[in-house]
């Protein structure tokens, strides 16, 4: 296996259409690294240009420390999985996952013996005299990962390939490409749009927007200390709540308001946020950080958001509350047996450890330059 160094890469399509710009990031041997981003922000292309499937404009890749920007995709010893399968219809699952090996003329014997230990591994080796067309969707996928297995490459490089089962069967493949990571304890950059995919799979997860890196950090990394508002609201399920005020200091204590809230900010944060005195911020506060006052753990707070409960979803082990200020719209996150109704007016305690500040201008989180709590 091998590591996957990126230095300042970029592709512009015609048009002057920016699809990725000056991406620098090294992927280490053995990592499971994931790219996300909504529809657009450039992950596939990205996926794409280290596969050799698009020419950057700029920019180096190098696989395994070797240059291989003007080495054609067939040479770069890396394997892909499309979300389409691209499975050969006519052939068995055993010569669909022999084809390649059978083109780049490798022994009988070893092309049996790759085959058959890749469908033990995943579990298919019962499926290897059939044709796509009798196999189910979940089936497909694992002769398409099979088909990337046998190659031995460098690296894999899955594009988006979960997207076309239903929920149940994501959930289950997700956990089978967990152990086939630590099975093969190979080099894997997986692209997605579902940041609950990111989470659960990635060592390490890169957030793209718009053609830029916007962080790479761990999971909990990305979840507990976004670097601003787009990472912040993009990764988490319910996002994070973001309220719109203005940042207000009173002799020596600073506050946000909201217009008809008021928070008083934690000591730690006093010596990053003097500057913004009285100017727009916005408050970032996760669905989870907010509790009933009256069932509060932190007992009583002087930090209270009075909000009435405008639509409330019961999940079965939580519930989603949907709430409203005269300012502001957000999310609350609560256990399903708490007796909530429509309508109801609540008084709500925030957990002061975990808010987020952001400039309002240039998005980024105020509060990663303060002191952790």
């Amino acid at each position: 296996m091998a590591e996957v160094e990126l230095e300042k890469l970029t592709k512009i399509f015609p048009g002057d259409v920016v699809a990725v710009s000056g991406a620098t990031l090294k992927i280490d041997d053995k990592e499971f690294l994931v790219l996300v981003g909504p529809s657009g922000c450039g992950k596939s292309t990205f996926l794409r240009m280290i596969a050799g499937l698009e020419e950057p404009t700029a920019g180096t890749i190098k696989i395994g420390g070797r240059l291989v920007n003007d080495v054609p995709p067939k040479n770069r010893d890396i394997a892909m999985v499309f979300q389409n399968y691209a499975l050969y219809p006519h052939m068995t699952v055993y010569k669909n996952m022999a084809f390649g090996l059978k083109l780049r003329r490798f022994p009988k014997a070893e092309i049996d013996e790759r085959v058959r230990e890749a469908a033990r591994i995943l579990g298919i080796t019962q499926l290897l005299d059939r044709k796509p067309k009798a196999l189910s969707g979940g089936q497909r996928q694992r002769v398409a990962v099979g088909r990337a297995i046998v190659r031995q490459p460098k690296a894999f490089l899955f594009d988006e390939p979960l997207s076309n089962l239903d929920a149940k069967l994501r959930v289950e493949m997700r956990a089978e490409l967990k152990k086939l990571h630590q099975r093969l304890q190979s080099t894997m950059i997986y692209v997605t749009h579902d940041q609950v995919e990111a989470m659960t799979l990635g060592d390490r997860i890169v957030v793209m927007n718009e053609g830029l890196i916007q962080q790479v950090d761990e999971p909990l990394n990305l979840y507990d200390y976004p670097k601003n508002m787009f990472v912040a609201g993009f990764i988490g399920t319910p996002p994070m709540n973001f309220l719109k005020g203005r940042l207000m200091q009173e002799d020596s204590r600073y506050y946000f308001d909201e217009g008809t809230v008021r928070i008083l900010l934690p000591d730690r944060l006093s010596s990053v946020v003097a500057r913004l005195a009285g100017k727009p911020v916005t408050f970032g506060i996760r669905p989870e950080d907010l509790f009933d006052l009256e069932h509060y753990p932190g007992g009583p707070s002087d930090n209270v958001v009075r909000a009435t409960a405008n639509v409330v979803e019961p999940l079965g082990n939580e519930m989603i509350i949907y709430f409203s200020t005269r300012k502001n719209e957000f999310i609350g996150k609560f256990d399903a047996h708490h007796r909530i109704e429509m309508g109801q007016e609540m008084n709500l305690a925030v957990n002061m450890d975990k808010i987020h500040l952001f400039d309002s201008v240039s998005g980024d989180n105020i509060a990663l330059q303060a002191p952790k709590p």
